[in-house]
């Protein structure tokens, strides 16, 4: 039986570090790294009075948090940016699926923030004429638009 959290086996990829990442994501975002964690500073706050509450005693755990916020935060964005782009990429299937979709919104992603000032712009209007429209009587069905 394989024992890996489920965000592991669900994730492959072929770079080491993407399955370093994958992998240690699904175990350090499972309720045992956060109780494990909890334990740690449950245990750093009993030695307290054993090291008498010293700079050295809060020197420790202060350090240990620092790294592993550190390596967390290269973890996390590796994790982001895999789904990301996998979430991207099925819009721009999506898109590209349906007959009415505009097919230059595939890939807006790689816009410069110029071009994506723009297009934001024109939706605006585009939002803005909708709303200035008068509204259709509503039919009372469940469901309906103007609901």
């Amino acid at each position: 039986m394989d024992r890996k959290p489920i965000e592991v086996q669900v994730r492959t990829t072929n770079d080491w570090f993407g399955q370093f990442a994958a992998s240690a994501s699904g175990w350090l975002g499972s309720k045992w790294a956060f109780a494990g964690a909890g334990f740690v500073i449950v245990l750093w706050a009993a030695m307290g009075p054993l090291f008498r509450f010293s700079d050295t005693w809060q020197l420790v755990i202060n350090t240990d948090t620092t790294i592993v916020t550190f390596l967390m935060v290269f973890l996390i964005q590796n994790t982001q940016n895999r789904d990301a782009r996998a979430i991207n990429l099925k819009l721009n299937e999506l898109i590209r699926a349906i007959d009415k979709a505009r097919d230059q919104m595939i890939d807006i992603e790689n816009l410069s923030d110029l071009e994506l000032d723009e297009l934001q712009a024109k939706y605006e209007k585009i939002k803005a004429e909708c709303e200035s429209r008068p509204r259709k009587a509503n039919s009372g069905k469940v469901g309906d638009v103007n609901d």
